[in-house]
């Protein structure tokens, strides 16, 4: 019997959600015994990158595609051409072009269910207190911020529009994370990346998107695989499994 696979393809935001106490991990938690949750997270990417190793990723030579694909990036795009991450940088259009090539990629091979993020919003005076603790310097460099909460919010209209033209579910973190008080220090711990409590956050509004977007996948409605221990007879034991053969 093989497991569902949901698969979570992002940046640094996407490869850290296995950290202890990350969105990705909590994912895992909630669908325990009934999907396998991989993480396709890479620190520094953009979506001009992650075009040359989405095909490796969604192979079309799979033969069960993933029942679940979350696209996440944006944080990376965002940064300025002009500044510490330049290149980094890639232009909002070309962005939202790169985020259709990979969900086309993601669709080619049998994916449905796919779920767009928006890059969450930006703490600028926390990136660049992280960027004069990072290089060890204050210059003129680090004293001005590589991101910019504005600019980060186009790309996450940009993401947001595209998955309304393409029909698909988004869940627009840039706008969610700061209806809440404090959400700077609270949410994000250099100004990016999430603290525990952002973890929380963006578990808890995923969870809450899949369910709303994907009922058909909420794990009350997903089958454990193999039957439970209080099912198998102690004398014979091989009736639980003659259905699973």
């Amino acid at each position: 019997m093989l497991r569902s696979q949901f698969i979570l393809f992002g940046d640094s935001l996407t490869q850290k959600s296995f950290d202890e106490g990350g969105w990705g991990g909590r994912l895992a938690n909630e669908y325990q015994r009934k999907v396998d949750i991989f993480s396709r997270g890479y620190s520094g990417y953009n979506t001009r990158w992650a075009k040359y190793i989405a095909p490796l990723i969604f192979p079309g030579s799979q033969k069960v595609p993933p029942q679940l694909v979350t696209v996440f990036f944006g944080a990376n795009d965002a940064a300025l051409p002009d500044r510490l991450s330049a290149r980094q940088h890639v232009p909002v259009e070309e962005y939202r072009s790169n985020l259709q090539s990979l969900i086309e990629r993601i669709q080619k091979i049998g994916t449905k269910n796919i779920l767009l993020i928006t890059p969450p919003p930006l703490d600028e005076a926390a990136r660049i207190r992280h960027n004069q603790q990072q290089n060890n310097e204050v210059s003129e460099a680090t004293s001005i911020a590589e991101r910019t909460n504005s600019i980060t919010g186009q790309y996450a209209a940009a993401a947001k529009q595209l998955a309304g033209d393409l029909g698909l579910p988004v869940l627009d973190l840039w706008t969610a994370i700061q209806k809440h008080e404090s959400w700077q220090s609270r949410y994000l711990e250099d100004g990016l990346h999430f603290t525990p409590a952002g973890n929380k956050a963006v578990f808890d509004l995923l969870l809450e998107t899949l369910r709303g977007a994907f009922p058909h996948l909420r794990a009350e409605n997903l089958p454990d695989d193999f039957p439970s221990h209080k099912d198998i007879d102690e004398d014979d034991p091989e009736k639980a499994f003659i259905s699973y053969a």
